[in-house]
């Protein structure tokens, strides 16, 4: 059962950006088999997960998360964010992004590993699943309405003891050259924990420098589908743009916070919105900095 609230996006398969180079078979079988590994290997290192704590638990967590995005061809470069992976553990924050793919989910890991609010069905999907489980994920049902309050609650308390939390606002995947609004509700819990939110770009291009949506995970289509296509990918970067942190108090309310959140990820990607409408159309100009390869 869908409900009116749920965010819904108009992108499908008319959206993906044709001419992407493509490996062969040989080599997408083999990077399955590669991303299999990694979530067997993160099963056997779990009991080591709950016994060390601190930098030593993120940096393992953060080559698991690296390994996936190695295992798919995937190679990430990141601008800016140099006090936000020196920022001590403990710290919370609502770390918000805009999302068009499964490997956004990767990519926040790779980059610092921490919580994610993430949909129930996340939690059986193949390869990211287990590990979004690992990472302590709080879930939420979308299909019950009534269970919302007591997530954001859940949410809010886990910001306020000092954990760090990945969210997408949008509330779906779009295909990158087009987004949607940033949803309020989770910005809510940023407020009430008293944390500031980081506010995280990801851009999927070629590497020719030609940005791409097939990487998008969209419309109908399933996951093994979205993972097949990934894999053919020849040349895939994932460009990770890591924006100021809005400081607690720097908004009035949930909707002014939101709005902020929005502006910053348009401002890094250098994007531009189409009004009036609730769906803006990005369009990609060159970054002001330089990317750096990881």
């Amino acid at each position: 059962m869908s409900h009116a609230w749920m965010p819904t996006s108009p992108c499908g398969d008319g959206c993906l950006t044709e001419g992407a180079p493509t490996v062969g078979l040989p080599r997408r079988i083999l990077r399955f088999t590669a991303a299999i590994s990694v979530v067997f290997a993160a099963l056997l290192l779990a009991p080591a997960l709950l016994v060390i704590s601190g930098r030593s638990r993120e940096r393992l967590v953060r080559r698991i998360f690296r390994a996936v995005l190695r295992a798919f061809g995937v190679r990430m470069s990141v601008v800016g964010g140099a006090d936000f992976l020196a920022a001590p553990a403990g710290r919370g924050a609502l770390v918000v992004n805009n999302h068009i793919s499964w490997l956004d989910i990767v990519a926040i890991n790779a980059l610092r590993p921490m919580r994610a609010l993430a949909k129930i069905e996340i939690g059986s999907w193949p390869v990211l699943g287990t590990l979004v489980r690992r990472g302590g994920s709080i879930f939420l049902d979308r299909n019950r309405l009534r269970t919302l309050p007591g997530t954001m609650v859940e949410l809010a308390d886990s910001l306020r003891a000092g954990a760090l939390v990945n969210v997408t606002p949008e509330g779906t995947t779009w295909c990158g050259l087009a987004s949607g609004r940033f949803t309020t509700a989770t910005f809510q819990a940023a407020i009430d924990g008293g944390v500031p939110v980081r506010p995280i770009a990801l851009r999927y291009r070629l590497a020719d420098g030609r940005e791409t949506s097939q990487p998008a995970f969209i419309g109908p289509e399933s996951l093994i589908a979205s993972l097949r296509r990934v894999a053919a990918l020849r040349g895939l970067v994932l460009e990770v743009h890591v924006c100021p942190e809005i400081a607690p108090g720097r908004a009035e309310d949930r909707r002014s916070l939101a709005a902020l959140a929005e502006a910053a990820v348009h401002s890094a990607l250098g994007t531009v919105r189409i009004p009036p409408q609730r769906r803006r159309v990005l369009v990609g100009r060159p970054a002001s900095s330089q990317p750096v390869a990881h």
